[in-house]
């Protein structure tokens, strides 16, 4: 549910880690793309569950193919000098991940995943997918109401809307991800087979 916060102001990255510094607890979260500042309060639960179950997906995938390593927010990911964002899910290679272990930020993402919510649609689908496709290889927005994942890579002006499955294979991988987005969402709202009647 990421916001902008006070329109028309410029904020630099000094004056988001001056408010992280000031709010420790994390909650907001506080977000900068291009001079504008996203804050962003507690998620909701089924964010959180599809932010879960995205990350078991993805542990899995990188751990056995081994092309990296699955991270959730909040973590500092600074794309640019004057960014500050914290997608919800994200990849990295295994290089950066024994760099980012040292330093507690990451600066090169294989894969950038937004959980998109209500106040976050704008930002999400705007201005951050515009940084990340700048320098990330694929970006997802994952739309929980609608039960659909937009993939955006470089260069795309439009996104491939996956509807029944997403299939992802980052270099270096030898076999796709193939995510069957039915079960996910299913999994997602408590409607799959292992769920309780």
């Amino acid at each position: 549910m990421a916001m902008p916060a006070m329109q028309g102001r410029r904020w630099t990255r000094a004056d988001v880690e001056a408010l992280i510094r000031d709010n420790p607890d994390q909650t907001p979260r506080f977000e900068l793309v291009d001079g504008e500042l996203f804050v962003t309060p507690s998620p909701g639960v089924l964010h959180q569950l599809a932010v879960g179950e995205l990350l078991i997906a993805l542990n899995a995938y990188v751990r056995r193919t081994r092309v990296g390593v699955a991270i959730t927010s909040p973590s500092d990911v600074r794309l640019e000098p004057e960014s500050y964002v914290q997608p919800d899910v994200y990849v990295v290679s295994y290089d950066e991940g024994k760099q980012i272990r040292k330093t507690n930020r990451s600066e090169a993402l294989v894969l950038a995943v937004e959980v998109v919510s209500p106040g976050s649609a704008r930002g999400d689908r705007g201005s951050k997918r515009e940084l990340y496709q700048r320098y990330v290889p694929e970006y997802w927005v994952v739309d929980v109401d609608a039960r659909l994942i937009e993939r955006w890579r470089p260069g795309d002006e439009r996104p491939l809307i996956a509807l029944d499955k997403l299939e992802w294979r980052p270099a270096g991988a030898t076999v796709p991800l193939v995510l069957e987005l039915r079960p996910f969402f299913e999994r997602v709202y408590g409607e799959d087979e292992l769920a309780p009647e």
